[in-house]
């Protein structure tokens, strides 16, 4: 089979049963995924012709990924009930409580700055691990809480896990078979003067300068669609109501970030972006600069719909607590996580050891050349794990609550297992579809889908590009994989259209790659079993999958604007309907009067 055209609908099938039944229809993702699996397996036997060992070395290779991810997942929830039992949670609650009571200012500075400040430090979706559970702590419900924390998995992502995505993913991607640039890439970096290292750094600030453009109304539309969907009155205008402090926040980390990005290189903007803001905004909020004059909430508890809340709740016992801590005290625990995460990753002698001998590695699983390694002590899980047992002497926990704070975290852990083991190993099939691994020559099923979408675009292939770095991000749930997957393909089609700067075309593929993170599958059951939200993953998705397109149509005409001149072509077009429709929408929510939320339930008496 050679149809190009066949094959592009091949391959998109799984992805589109999945998405259609867990948005279309609200499956749960522990029922989707294995009808996605099953097709997955079908379409590579009998299209791609791959080998059945090739097939079960991939999906051994998945339930290894997933065994990594269920560690995070699990790490996440032990430390969401260490810090609820020893009465840490309280205590966390009533100093942001202190700073503002509005969940407006909350979310911003929690998802926002905290969270872009861990995704610098840590990535691969440690965010949302870490500010779904404390927003959920805080008494935001756990749908308002996984929103916000795969919403912000957006601008800070291309610089995650300091700078990961760019030096592996961009890196890795623009190389050949032997680690050196690939010719035609080398030689556009040797007409530019720069190196390997050079070459990713440059492109890194063209990733940084997207993000920040596109990247400025990320908190604003946080705000804005928590308060439309989880709002007493679907208020859209409530949200809109904080911009100016909205639009602050935003520039508080986005511009220390782009500075980074200009003068120290890939590592940093994130990591240092999120932390800066982070200090300004808390500052300046304490002083009352731009915040709120109404003080806005969720409706009481009570009144809530079944579908905003999980099975974890640690509003209930924090409410029992009596006895209370210090705010540095309480707030030790993540700032030892986060002081770990800097160290493990940017002491070469701990960095070293714990990706080397530490490391449990899996090679040529079946005899195929397919190999898994399991850092299992470098991964955020651990440092979850490590943290809550400092916290036991730090909070002077009893033996009682430390045995209930296990079996609690790993009673919920066993919701989240079924799907992740059948997602990983799809998204492995789907991406080891390729030449080396099939009897039918065929390129990969993810370079399959873009070739025939740049068939399609043609020279109006930048403002496309986006879109299948977020493509990547949905299937592996990685910008750095996408980026590995798609950054050769994209420099390529880049001097196919005659851009003179074909790494800007890279560089929409990384962008596009960290909007993805906002839809990825395993990454929204990953954040959802955080706070017990399992089966609710098509909801998220349906609320996420808004903010993700306007930032890859906002970057695709940029990235056009930015490769064929500032004039009016089809990059302005796109730009003037993405600025028109957020305009229009703008206008309906100012004028629409307050609707009654029918998930809102009256209070019960």
């Amino acid at each position: 089979m050679d149809n190009l055209g066949v094959l592009a609908l091949l391959a998109l099938l799984p992805i589109l049963v999945v998405g259609t039944l867990l948005l279309g229809f609200r499956w749960p993702a522990r029922t989707a995924m294995p009808v996605g699996l099953a097709l997955v397996v079908l379409i590579a036997l009998f299209a791609w012709r791959m080998s059945p060992v090739a097939v079960g070395a991939s999906v051994v290779q998945g339930l290894l990924i997933a065994i990594g991810l269920l560690w995070i997942i699990f790490g996440a929830l032990l430390m969401l009930e260490t810090l609820t039992k020893s009465g840490a949670l309280q205590t966390i609650r009533a100093g942001f409580t202190t700073i503002s009571p509005d969940r407006r200012v909350q979310v911003i500075i929690v998802a926002w700055l905290f969270g872009s400040f861990i995704e610098g430090a840590a990535g691969f979706g440690t965010p949302a691990a870490v500010v779904a559970p404390l927003l959920l702590a805080l008494g935001f419900p756990a749908a308002a809480a996984v929103m916000a924390g795969l919403i912000i998995q957006s601008t800070p992502v291309s610089f995650g896990a300091v700078g990961t995505p760019m030096l592996t993913g961009l890196g890795t991607g623009l190389a050949d078979t032997s680690g050196a640039l690939a010719p035609e890439v080398q030689a556009r970096a040797d007409a530019l003067g720069l190196d390997h290292l050079g070459f990713v750094a440059h492109t890194a600030t063209q990733v940084a300068t997207i993000h920040a453009i596109v990247g400025i109304l990320v908190p604003l539309i946080l705000v804005t669609l928590m308060c439309g969907f989880y709002g007493e009155t679907r208020s859209f205008r409530a949200g809109l109501a904080v911009a100016p402090f909205a639009v602050y926040a935003a520039l508080a980390m986005i511009v220390p970030y782009v500075t980074v990005a200009y003068l120290l290189g890939p590592e940093f903007p994130s990591l240092l972006g999120g932390f800066l803001g982070l200090v300004l905004v808390m500052f300046t909020s304490s002083k009352g600069f731009l915040m709120p004059k109404d003080v806005w909430d969720f409706p009481p508890r009570e009144r809530w719909s079944d579908r905003w809340m999980g099975t974890v709740d640690p509003t209930v016992e924090a409410a029992t607590l009596t006895r209370r801590m210090s705010m540095v005290r309480a707030w030790s625990p993540y700032v030892i996580v986060a002081a770990l995460l800097l160290i493990t990753r940017n002491v070469p002698v701990i960095k070293d050891f714990l990706t080397g001998p530490a490391v449990l590695e899996v090679p040529n699983i079946f005899g195929t050349g397919i190999s898994q390694n399991m850092d299992l002590l470098y991964s955020p899980g651990a440092i979850f794990l490590l943290v809550c047992l400092m916290t036991y002497l730090l909070h002077g926990m009893r033996g009682p609550q430390i045995r209930e704070s296990w079996k609690v975290a790993a009673g919920q852990l066993g919701g989240a297992a079924f799907a992740l083991l059948c997602a990983v190993p799809l998204v492995r099939i789907f991406i080891n579809s390729g030449p080396d691994f099939n009897a039918a020559g065929l390129d990969s099923m993810p370079i399959t889908l873009a070739q025939a979408a740049a068939d399609l675009a043609g020279q109006g292939w930048p403002i496309v590009s986006p879109f299948i770095g977020a493509l990547g991000a949905f299937v592996a749930g990685s910008n750095t994989v996408s980026n590995m997957m798609f950054a050769l393909f994209q420099f390529n089609t880049g001097l196919g259209i005659g851009a003179a700067t074909p790494e800007t075309v890279a560089a929409l593929q990384a962008v596009g790659g960290a909007a993805g993170n906002m839809v990825a599958v395993h990454n929204v059951v990953a954040a959802a079993a955080t706070v017990g939200l399992l089966g609710r993953e098509g909801d998220l998705i349906r609320k996420t999958i808004l903010p993700m397109t306007y930032y890859c149509l906002a970057a695709g005409g940029i990235g056009y604007l930015w490769i064929f001149g500032f004039a009016f072509n089809a990059g302005m077009v796109v730009l003037l309907l993405v600025v028109a429709a957020l305009t229009l929408v703008t206008v309906r929510m100012l004028r629409q009067p307050d609707a009654y939320n029918p998930e809102v339930l009256p209070l019960r008496t």
